[in-house]
């Protein structure tokens, strides 16, 4: 496997354009534009500004101009920018999508091809993850794509989704050269939830006769699907969760477990259950409380189980940052794991047990909690390395720190 390219510090507009205009002309990206079609007996119509002899010269910067032409790419955008320094720090089949989908945008005079789903996820497949509901791909250096992969059914958890998340993140928990997850689902939609056509018998018509056992086996189920969630808390590595679409029921529940969320604009949230006569009971009762902060909106969402938009996601705070569509949202979300997977592994996941221990402790208790904490962890030498750095101000990204 090719290695991925190494990210480089998010650059000016300048050094964008000329780095657009370089790897556009050097021939590293897998796409061709769709060319207008014309019979071989005539010449293309003539189009204004241009030659309407049908020998044009070209492709450059993969169109067909006229001799005489002189082509000037536009400026490119922010959001361009954002793009590009995610796809350079992409491996080969994830940087060909996100170039793809920049030069789509920086480009709008030629037309492309649409990308098909299993171009957009043809990152190498990551060792030791070969599941039936989820697709685990290398993103990057020391990034890990968790994709869920049920996109003809909408991503409806089923039995192996549930049994299949507590193997991957334990997995993930483990591995020393992950150090940040980006979580998104295949296909039109996040998540439709629960898939009650596989799991509606297991869990509303229960075998047996004793009340009392019943119970337990009910229980025994319930706590084994809570752990589905649980495990992306009890994984020390931050996960990113990308939104697109629905995200209905259960995916309130696996959402509510991650640490960071962006969402497209044409996200919309559900909290579903209700509507099937049960209450939530995997997660999203006592962690949305915790993240939205008004527990007069969670009472409602909950109560009524209406739809929260992607604006009011973002202002409620369920959501930290909204993209205009699912290609800027995952470049947006693999540019952040990037820079977060550039610092050291020791402060990261460090920080993340503590945020979560501080979160369901006392100000005191959290603070001791620390002291223990950084007893040992401020004699790592990734803290000598990150002040050397920064004295010779050099950026992280040129800071080798070992596996953890």
């Amino acid at each position: 496997m090719k290695k991925p390219r190494p990210h480089p510090r998010l650059p000016s507009l300048a050094m964008a354009t000329e780095r657009l205009r370089d790897v556009l002309t050097a021939g590293k990206t897998r796409w061709r534009p769709a060319l207008p079609q014309h019979s071989h007996s005539a010449p293309p119509p003539p189009a204004a500004g241009r030659c309407p002899h049908p020998r044009w010269r070209g492709p450059q910067n993969g169109r067909w101009v006229p001799p005489s032409s002189n082509m000037v790419s536009p400026r490119p955008s922010l959001h361009s920018v954002v793009m590009m320094a995610a796809a350079a720090s992409a491996s080969r089949g994830l940087r060909s999508l996100l170039l793809r989908r920049l030069a789509a945008s920086h480009m709008p005079h030629l037309s492309y091809r649409p990308v098909s789903s299993s171009e957009e996820l043809s990152a190498s497949q990551a060792k030791e993850h070969n599941y039936e509901s989820l697709k685990v791909t290398e993103a990057g250096d020391h990034i890990l794509h968790v994709q869920l992969n049920r996109p003809e059914k909408r991503n409806a958890m089923n039995r192996a989704f549930w049994r299949e998340m507590v193997e991957c993140f334990s997995k993930i928990a483990q591995d020393p050269h992950c150090r940040v997850v980006v979580l998104s689902g295949a296909g039109k939609m996040f998540t439709s939830g629960l898939d009650l056509m596989d799991m509606g018998g297991e869990l509303f018509q229960p075998q047996g006769e004793d009340t009392a056992r019943i119970s337990w086996n009910l229980r025994h189920l319930i706590t084994r699907y809570q752990e589905s969630f649980t495990v992306l808390e009890k994984c020390p590595k931050p996960v990113i969760a990308a939104i697109h679409g629905g995200c209905i029921g259960g995916g309130m529940d696996l959402i509510s477990a991650c640490d960071i969320r962006y969402c497209a604009q044409d996200a919309w949230f559900q909290v579903k259950e209700v509507d099937i006569g049960l209450a939530a009971d995997v997660g999203t009762l006592q962690r949305l409380p915790r993240i939205i902060g008004s527990q007069s909106l969670v009472n409602e969402l909950a109560f009524t189980a209406r739809k929260m938009m992607a604006s009011e996601a973002l202002s409620s705070g369920l959501v930290s940052r909204v993209f205009q569509d699912h290609a800027s949202l995952l470049a947006a979300a693999f540019a952040l794991a990037t820079e977060i997977s550039s610092k050291s592994p020791v402060a990261i996941q460090g920080t993340k047990v503590n945020l979560l221990y501080s979160r369901d402790h006392s100000v005191a208790e959290g603070l001791n909690f620390m002291t223990s904490w950084n007893m040992s962890m401020l004699q790592t030498k990734d803290v000598s390395k990150s002040i050397q750095a920064a004295l010779e101000k050099k950026d992280l990204k040129s800071v080798a720190f070992s596996k953890l």
